[in-house]
Parts: structure tokens; sequence; C-alpha cells
């Protein structure tokens, strides 16, 4: 990579953090820098000092563009495995010594995660009192999850009986019923620079680091052990096994969960 092009990416990322609030000093260069000469090539942006130009007066460009930056992908019940593991053992061993459980879904997207924790928290421990925070960097997709309102494609992991159970199909695709909606709750939020609040029984932050440098991703990680009780549990995504941050008192209790000391 030549200099020229190195500086030049490096002041795209000063320009863009005021704009957006996103650093994207906090992500592995040469992925982020693939994907955003990929957008600027697609749609007809020779250089980065242009882009950055016509970011600034296009909002439709500007959120395109901070759409395909954040990588927004999600599905009701990804990865059903780890779903079944949440219900018979994660779950009830929260469950074994306090209630209501304080949930999170960081990195939220359009909602799939926090309605499908709060559905299984609803089908499996009808008892038991919770509160979901689902939190996300793009206002848009918060706007969906408020909205409550999927396509097909979004279920291709969901139960048949959930899907007839919990949503009311509509001629624009799928609407979650009103008793879902209530136990969750959304707001924006940064991970990297926001205070996060304390006392989570559980996070679930899955496949939203995989673009972090290693520095973002311990100063997260560490964060996010600060917000959890002790005994609370963190769930990442596939690719994300926490290899080297023993110091930060997470034990690995099943693949993919990890329990505060």
């Amino acid at each position: 990579m030549s200099t020229s092009i190195s500086n030049t990416y490096e002041d795209f990322v000063k320009g863009f953090h005021p704009k957006s609030g996103l650093d994207l000093k906090f992500y592995k260069q040469n992925q982020m820098q693939r994907r955003i000469l990929s957008f600027m090539n697609s749609h007809g942006h020779p250089t980065y000092p242009e882009f950055l130009k016509a970011l600034n007066l296009d909002p439709v460009l500007y959120d395109a563009f901070f759409k395909h930056l954040t990588i927004n992908v999600s599905q009701f019940f990804r990865d059903a495995t780890q779903w079944k593991t949440l219900r018979e053992t994660i779950f009830p061993l929260l469950l074994q010594n306090k209630t209501p459980l304080k949930l999170w879904s960081a990195g939220c997207s359009s909602g799939q995660e926090p309605y499908s924790l709060a559905m299984t928290m609803m089908e499996y421990f009808s008892m038991a009192k919770f509160s979901i925070l689902g939190t996300d960097i793009d206002v848009n997709v918060l706007r969906q999850a408020k909205e409550g309102l999927y396509k097909q494609n979004d279920f291709a992991s969901t139960p048949p009986e959930f899907l007839q159970k919990y949503f009311t199909p509509s001629d624009k695709g799928h609407q979650i019923n009103d008793s879902v909606k209530r136990q969750v709750s959304f707001q924006p939020q940064n991970l990297l620079t926001d205070r996060f609040q304390t006392g989570f029984d559980f996070i679930a932050c899955r496949n939203v680091v995989i673009y972090f440098t290693e520095e973002a991703k311990e100063m997260l990680y560490k964060k996010f052990t600060d917000s959890l009780r002790p005994g609370g549990i963190l769930f990442t995504g596939s690719t994300e096994h926490l290899f080297g941050l023993n110091h930060l008192g997470l034990k690995p209790v099943s693949s993919f969960f990890y329990q505060k000391q």
C-alpha cells in the first residue's frame, strides 16, 4: 500500500469521524479500506476528498455508506445450537439465584437478536421477570427494530411455532406482536466511546467485533466485563473466541459463553 494512499485514507478517517461518531482507527485498516474503496468505486467517487464531500452533501448516500460499513446482518435465532445452549444451560444458570434478569443485546442491528431473547424468555421461562436492552450505532436499523416488521429471509432459523405464536402476517411481511415488543427497549450507542450501564446478568455481542483491531477488542471486552455483575454471562459470536483474555476474569462455561468470576 503506497504512503500517499495510506495518508489519504487517514485523512478520510479524520474527516469522517466528526460527522458519524465512528472512529475508523479502531477498525483493521486493510479490511475497512477495502470496504470503503469498493463502495466508492460502485458509486462513482474516485478520490477520498471528493467522496467525503459527497457524503456531507447527500444524506441518502451517507445512510447507504454507513449501513455498508456497519454490516447489519442478522436473523432470528441465528446459530440454533447456541440458542439451545442458552435455553437449556445459560438461562437456568442465571435464574438459579436472581430475578429479574437484566439482558443486553449490543450491536443489535434491526432487533432480531433482542426479540429472540424476549421470545425465549416468554416461551421457556414464563414466570421469570426480565428486561432487555438493544443498542446499535446505526439509528436507521434501530428504527426498523422499533417498528418490528420483518421479511421472510429473517426467519431462516426460526421454529415455525414461534412464527405463528409471536408474529402477525401482513402484506409487507411479518409484524412482531406487541407482547414481545413491550419486553425490549432500544437506544443508539457507540460501543467504543459511550459509557455502559452496569449490573447486567447477560450481554450478547455477536459478529460485531470482527473488523476491530486487537486493542479495540480488548478495550470493548473489558467494558463488557465491567458491565456484568459477578456471575453474569457474555455471549460472543462464532468467530470470536476470547483467547488470551483470562486477565479480564471471564471463564468459559460453554462454547461462546463466558462467565464473570
